[in-house]
This record gives structure tokens, C-alpha cells and sequence, in this order.
């Protein structure tokens, strides 16, 4: 399938991602979220993909924020389908996806940008990178997870000074207390992106999935995620890979995972 604003590329099992509108800085509008929507859910049975790299073309953004052009003149009601909306259709669908999703992020990744690289499972970015939720200065609050991912990520007091203030971050930073995994030069961030993708790749896809589903749990309302993680576990009992992974073991040879 054609999209307009992004770029769908898989290469030995990694399919990689670019959101297309540098002239935008890849601000994130309606269509954009709309393409990621669709391209994920294609994704999501396709056995030629095992994970996914999301990222910003060019080195300027990630994704500079929304695109506030669009939705400006939006009146409350618009507002909630809009916020609802992106919700459910892009930044929980990401953090509840069953493949792993990394989050390779060169340069501004600002308001609903960071909200994006958050709902990721993984982020990694380049020493470039600035990182920030400005809503506030805009008269506004984040208004796609950002108030709820940011604290569970670095804690309430750091989350309430970030989103308070409107400050960017720089990575080291953004390291230190915990909203990124790693950082790397601009010039290498999708090779690094694509060996530890790689390595996730090799363990099995079905135990991923269930591990993705077990730590997701511990932040839901209403979850008991220790009861989430036993069930997952006794399931896991019942599959392919765990009778080759553990005969692998025993017989001291690498798994070969279908």
C-alpha cells in the first residue's frame, strides 16, 4: 500500500518506518496518525516482520509535535474525539502491540513526538536529539498519554517539572532519569537500532509478545500484573518455541524459533 506520509521498508525481518514530512519536521496530523494506524495493523500478521524501527526522516525531527495548524480552531468536542481518537488508533495500539517497536529518534521529538517515542517499547536516539512536552505554553495539556506515560517512566516529581515547565531535555539527561535506553551518534542511530533488533529477533516471538503483555499490566488500572505474568508464563507452556527452546537448552544448541 501507497502512503502519502510515511515510508514502510522491511529488510530481513526488521521493518522500519520513517514518518515523510520534513518540511513539517514530521509534526504528527490526522492523515499521519491515520497511515501509522493502518500500516501497523498490516504489520501485525505479517510473519516477513518480527519488529519494528519507527523514525523521522531527515536530521532535524523525530516529530516536532503535532501539526497545531490543523487542529487550532477545534471546538471541545473536536478536541475529545481527537485526543480519544490518536489514542486508541496510534499511542496505545503501540504500547500494546505484540511485536516490539523501537523508538530511533534524531533530533526535536516534542510534544505528541516524545507522547509517540513514550508509547514505544524501546527508545534509542541520536546525540542531536531534544526531548520536551511544551503543551502548556500553548494553553494546552499533552493530550496523547504524555501525562501518564512521562511519570511512569521517570517518575512524578521529573514528569511534573517537565510537563510544567515546558522544558526540552537533552539526551544525556533524558538518559540519566530514565526516558531513554541508549544514545548514539546521528549517523549510526538505525544500524544501532537495527543490531539490537536483531538480537531481540532471535528469542522467541510468542514469549515476546507475552512478556510485552505481562509488563503492561502492572500499569493498568484494575490489572493484577503478578496474575497476568502466571498466566502468560503457564501459557507460554503450550507452545512450539517453548519445547525448541528448551530442548535447545538441554541439548546445548542454539533455538531455532519459528
Amino acid at each position: 500500500m501507497k502512503f502519502e506520509n510515511i515510508l514502510v521498508n522491511t529488510n530481513d525481518r526488521v521493518t522500519t518506518i520513517t514518518i515523510n514530512r520534513p518540511s513539517k519536521l514530521n509534526a504528527l496530523n490526522i492523515l499521519t496518525i491515520k497511515e501509522l494506524n493502518i500500516a501497523l495493523d498490516n504489520l501485525s500478521n505479517d510473519e516477513s516482520c518480527k519488529i519494528i524501527i519507527i523514525t523521522g526522516s531527515g536530521n532535524k525531527a523525530f516529530v516536532a509535535g503535532a501539526d497545531i495548524s490543523e487542529f487550532y480552531k477545534f471546538s471541545k468536542d473536536q478536541a475529545y474525539e481527537l485526543s480519544a481518537g490518536g489514542q486508541s488508533k496510534l499511542f496505545d495500539f503501540i504500547e500494546n502491540y505484540p511485536k516490539p517497536i523501537i523508538a530511533a529518534i534524531n533530533g526535536y521529538a516534542l510534544g505528541g513526538g516524545l507522547e509517540l517515542a513514550m508509547a514505544c517499547h524501546i527508545r534509542i536516539a541520536s546525540d542531536n536529539t531534544l526531548m520536551g512536552l511544551p503543551e502548556v505554553s500553548l494553553g494546552v495539556t499533552p493530550g496523547y498519554g504524555g501525562t501518564q506515560r512521562l511519570p511512569q517512566l521517570v517518575g512524578k516529581g521529573i514528569a511534573m517539572e517537565l510537563i510544567l515547565s515546558a522544558n526540552m531535555i537533552n539526551v544525556e539527561r533524558a538518559e540519566r532519569v530514565g526516558l531513554l535506553n541508549h544514545i548514539t551518534s546521528q549517523e549510526n542511530l538505525i544500524s544501532f537500532s537495527t543490531d539490537l533488533a536483531k538480537k531481540i529477533i532471535s528469542n522467541s516471538s510468542s514469549a515476546i509478545a507475552a512478556s510485552i503483555k505481562c509488563v503492561n499490566s502492572n500499569f493498568k488500572d484494575g490489572e493484577n500484573g503478578y496474575l497476568t505474568e502466571i498466566n502468560e508464563f503457564s501459557n507460554c507452556f503450550q507452545s512450539e518455541d517453548f519445547i525448541e527452546g528448551t530442548n535447545a537448552f538441554i541439548k546445548k544448541r542454539k533455538a531455532n524459533f519459528k
